[in-house]
């Protein structure tokens, strides 16, 4: 078990994930907790890393910082989607490593496993196949980073591990639709569609691809979870162990906005991978399980949104 005194930083701490995890280890009693924002500390700048680890001295390190973002984002910005993330993530990895971190969590993406990957996706299915081309520059960053972890890990012996999550959601997400992701993306439009009387509302794709939702408190219990007892070097799948259509989605959105509208889809526009399902055999062996159900998950979510 982890000291409630041990200096715990939290890389990210004002995003999604990044929030919920620091709200779960406040809650669990830990008082030395450190964070930064990206104006207090650039994490691309090597040098600036490095004397923040040489001030704080953290002893164990969750890495939920990335430049990330929807379809839309990645196809717009590959370049910076690559550079920026090995950059963040190639300093905080090899600084912790060499600063004598005790353990690591570096977070990953269910987007990185092949295009037509069989399902549902079992951990040694990556590199595999293909890449979903609309999201091939962030894979490759956080493929590099899984690797960067596993060889400190294999090499030197150090508890770096990784944990692929399904696509999350939740309070605190980003809704600007030049970034978002699909889930908070339609709660946007929908609200919009609403409080503007639209009689439609459109979607990109065909609305017939598959995800599988992750609510972020479940994610953050289980990085909690997987920081007290997990340890292997190889990562490990975080989900709910069932999906849902973008039309199902859709569909329950709408009811829960009570958008009273048509909605149409854009097939000329892209779907991404055909599917993302998480084998999370894994995970319920160690004893972990989701608690919050998609439905409580969305009106939780919807709710905050609406009170911005």
């Amino acid at each position: 078990m982890i000291s409630k005194k041990a200096r715990i930083y939290i890389a990210g701490h004002k995003g999604l994930v990044g929030s919920a995890v620091l709200h779960k280890f406040q809650k669990e009693g830990y008082t030395n907790l450190i964070t930064r924002t990206h104006q207090e500390l650039d994490l691309a700048e090597r040098d600036l890393v490095e004397k923040f680890f040489d001030e704080e001295k953290p002893e164990y390190v969750v890495i939920a910082a990335a430049r990330v973002g929807g379809i839309k984002a990645n196809m717009s910005y590959p370049a910076e989607f690559l550079y920026e993330n090995l950059m963040i993530q190639n300093n905080l990895i090899w600084i912790s490593h060499l600063k004598g971190v005790k353990k690591l969590l570096f977070l990953l993406s269910s987007c990185i496993y092949p295009r037509d990957c069989p399902q549902p996706m079992k951990e040694e299915y990556l590199l595999t196949g293909k890449l979903e081309p609309t999201n091939e520059a962030y894979a490759i960053a956080k493929i590099a980073g899984l690797k960067l972890c596993e060889y400190i890990h294999r090499e030197f012996k150090k508890r770096f591990i990784c944990a692929m999550p399904a696509t999350i959601y939740g309070p605190n997400d980003k809704f600007d639709p030049e970034v978002s992701h699909v889930l908070p993306a339609l709660i946007r439009k929908f609200l919009e569609a609403k409080y503007n009387g639209l009689s439609s509302v459109e979607i990109w794709g065909t609305g017939n691809v598959r995800r599988e939702f992750l609510f972020v408190e479940d994610l953050a219990d289980a990085l909690f979870f997987l920081m007290q007892n997990y340890d292997d070097k190889s990562f490990i799948n975080v989900g709910v162990s069932s999906d849902i259509t973008i039309k199902q989605l859709a569909n329950e959105i709408c009811k829960l906005t009570r958008f009273g509208g048509k909605i149409k889809y854009n097939a000329t526009k892209p779907d991404g991978m055909p599917r993302k399902l998480l084998d999370t055999s894994r995970l319920k062996a160690y004893g972990w399980s989701p608690r919050v159900t998609l439905r409580d998950g969305l009106k939780r979510t919807i709710d905050w949104y609406k009170n911005l």
